[in-house]
């Protein structure tokens, strides 16, 4: 039997994890470490990002273990060290940034993450999103809530738009952007699409792919679901910004730094932009005196979009599956690091 560290927190439990390996790799040597997120929240440990401040206890049990499955341990060099058996750590995320992973590779430790565990959970909240700009719904609704009864919100000048008929711009069609294009082709919404990486035979009918000057200026709302990368940080800045329609929208579920919200700020000021969406920021918590934290144009949520029970059970389910395949000599999916198997 191997030896199995489950460093689960209280989204993808360790209940969750033991039953989904129970099920696909039988009966192990199984012991357990309970990360503190998101009760509190991630930071930085060490050497790596997002992770919840656990390096020694990590350290600790991690000892004869040969597999590690987390979402938020820090798995770093100090880590690494302390656990000379370890031949597998499986990060049940779309990315493993809580993962030394060079020095993972180095000592021959494959590294696999689980992509796509919340695209669902993701695109029905950037829709959500998509929805509640357009019609200011938080606006509205704490306008009923305060007694107000504010007829004078039919006016035109104060009325939202409807999808059906308009263009929506997806920036990024990957897992998530993707199930948005199909969920807004059935509003009857017109998708364009600005990706790099997509072939224009790939997209479906409806789906039209054009680069990002033309989703710029085309576009009633505009939908981040890119990757932040170098090439990526800050593209809608105050240059994209006034490149869009007058009055248009801005939603991000994606990553904070694609947006210059600065720039934001000040097109939503100014009017040209109508309503914004975020559920990412700058910094997470934005600061308690972020100017758009006051904006009634703005909807906010606090980097949600992946929350549901459904992400939680099948972050666990693509883990297990990985955790199998590595225990019955096959390739692990989601492996990341390739140069490891030597």
């Amino acid at each position: 039997m191997s030896r199995i560290l489950l460093a689960g927190d209280h989204f993808v439990r360790n209940d969750l994890l033991a039953g989904r390996l129970r099920a696909a790799a039988g009966e192990h040597d199984v012991r357990t470490l309970e990360l503190p997120w998101p009760l509190v929240p991630f930071g930085r440990v060490a050497e790596v990002d997002e992770a919840s401040d656990v390096e020694d206890e990590l350290a600790e049990l991690a000892g004869d273990a040969e597999v590690i499955v987390t979402q938020m341990g820090p798995v770093t060099a100090r880590v690494l060290a302390a656990a000379p058996s370890l031949r597998l750590v499986v990060c049940t995320r779309g990315g493993p940034v809580n993962v030394n992973v060079d020095a993972c590779t180095e000592r021959g430790v494959l590294v696999c993450n689980t992509p796509g565990r919340n695209a669902v959970a993701a695109a029905e909240h950037a829709l959500t999103l998509i929805l509640s700009t357009v019609r200011a719904i938080p606006r509205i609704h704490g306008t009923v809530a305060a007694g107000e009864w504010r007829s004078d919100l039919y006016a035109y000048d104060e009325c939202g738009l409807e999808l059906g008929g308009s263009t929506v711009g997806l920036v990024g069609y990957g897992a998530i952007g993707s199930r948005v294009a199909r969920m807004l082709l059935a509003f009857d919404a017109r998708v364009l699409v600005a990706d790099p990486f997509v072939a224009p035979d790939s997209l479906p009918d409806g789906v039209t792919l054009v680069g990002l000057d033309e989703l710029l200026s085309r576009s009633d709302v505009v939908s981040l679901h890119a990757r932040l990368t170098p090439e990526t940080a800050g593209m809608i800045d105050a240059a994209a910004l006034a490149a869009m329609r007058p009055g248009g929208y801005v939603v991000n579920s994606a990553r904070g730094g694609l947006v210059d919200y600065d720039a934001l700020a000040a097109a939503l000021d100014s009017g040209h932009v109508a309503g914004a969406g975020f559920d990412v920021f700058p910094a997470e918590p934005p600061p308690a005196d972020w100017p758009l934290l006051r904006s009634d144009r703005v909807v906010m949520t606090p980097h949600l979009a992946g929350a549901t029970r459904q992400t939680a059970h099948r972050a666990a389910e693509l883990g297990a599956a990985a955790v199998a395949a590595f225990l019955a000599g096959d390739r692990p999916p989601g492996l990341v690091n390739p140069a490891a198997l030597g």
